[in-house]
């Protein structure tokens, strides 16, 4: 991804906006905030690509992602849509750092960025925080891993293969 020189720190209010940081304690938002830019993409930007070093992660404030997974053959498959709302990226968190998918801006784009190394960092010197961003990162793994499926059945499954 092509740096943005428009990027600037944010306070940890503006992570509590978001839905991801609701309920979280203060003080891991207000940790999490010194590591934490505004930024901004054009249209159809490549954020990263499948098996990339993963090291941040976006809280999407404006725009939609197209994550998408290159099918041998096929070439790049869109498998979901992600939206103002969204978080983007959970790769960093989980060994061996490395993209499970790809991702492009499908318009402009603007977003919360947080830097992923030095969250690992707040994690392993924080255990309260580490275990309360696993959570909250579990989940979202988990469905992308369903969207995943579910794409990759209308993908290639026949219509008579479908079962209710």
């Amino acid at each position: 991804m092509t740096e943005n020189p428009a990027t600037s720190h944010v306070p940890g209010s503006a992570l509590t906006r978001h839905a991801f940081f609701r309920a979280m304690a203060p003080e891991h938002v207000e940790r999490l905030a010194e590591v934490t830019r505004r930024t901004r993409l054009p249209a159809r930007t490549r954020i990263f690509d499948e098996g990339g070093v993963a090291d941040r992660f976006w809280l999407i404030e404006a725009g939609a992602v197209a994550l998408d997974l290159v099918i041998p053959g096929r070439g790049h498959a869109v498998i979901d849509t992600l939206v103002m709302g969204d978080v983007l990226g959970w790769s960093w968190l989980f060994t061996p750092y490395r993209w499970r998918f790809g991702a492009v801006t499908k318009g402009p784009f603007q977003a919360l960025e947080l830097d992923g190394r030095a969250v690992r960092a707040m994690c392993a010197d924080d255990a309260s925080l580490g275990y309360d961003l696993t959570q909250r990162f579990l989940a979202i793994a988990l469905h992308r891993l369903q969207s995943t499926r579910i794409r990759l059945i209308e993908l290639y499954a026949t219509p008579s293969e479908y079962h209710d």
